[in-house]
């Protein structure tokens, strides 16, 4: 075989490969589960190595649970629903939730920030200290687990339609600090990926 056949031969093998994986990165993201919320209006892309799981609590329309680090002893938690309450009211409630090593006032160490993506207004909290954990959800009985070293990201996503608002969404993430902290990136281009159908 001559010099130009074998050149031949090793460009056509290096476009085949590239298309092959084109191809592989465009079947991943078709495959990739997106989130729905607003009856359909909006969705958001899920990542992929988040496993999706039967909701402990019916008020919740969506639950992943996301593979700990080395280190950390169990998965964290991302959970997704649709409720009422004042924004401030929400936050306030998360902030107790959680309680400090040194008795200081959780609100003063979390993070607010507000932003907007796709046309709605998103609201930032990152919160962190020993979770207050309840199984059986935030507003029910039964004993408490108190979970050192956790942390929350979440998002509430008011959404709206011709000005009026339709809704708002709560996104947690919740979690042992490193596990949590290693899915922050994730988390956040979750939330930038919100759009309008």
């Amino acid at each position: 075989m001559n010099t130009r056949n074998v050149c031949g031969a090793m460009l056509s093998a290096m476009l085949c490969l590239a298309a092959g994986a084109t191809a592989f990165a465009a079947d991943k993201d078709a495959k990739a589960e997106k989130m729905v919320l607003s009856d359909g209006r909006f969705e958001l892309a899920v990542p992929d190595s988040w496993q999706r799981k039967q909701p402990r609590v019916n008020i919740i329309e969506y639950e992943y649970e996301v593979p700990a680090v080395t280190g950390d002893a169990r998965p964290a938690r991302v959970t997704v629903m649709g409720a009422g309450g004042s924004i401030e009211d929400n936050v306030n409630r998360w902030y107790g939730q959680f309680r400090q090593s040194d008795e200081s006032d959780t609100s003063k160490s979390a993070k607010v920030e507000e932003k907007e993506i796709a046309g709605q207004k998103v609201t930032l909290v990152d919160v962190s200290g020993t979770y207050l954990d309840k199984p059986g959800g935030p507003f029910a009985g039964g004993p408490t687990v108190e979970r050192e070293n956790y942390r929350m990201l979440a998002a509430i996503i008011e959404t709206t339609k011709k000005g009026k608002k339709t809704g708002n969404y709560f996104i947690k993430l919740i979690g042992a600090k490193q596990t949590v902290a290693d899915s922050k990136k994730a988390f956040g281009r979750m939330i930038d990926s919100l759009k309008e159908k």
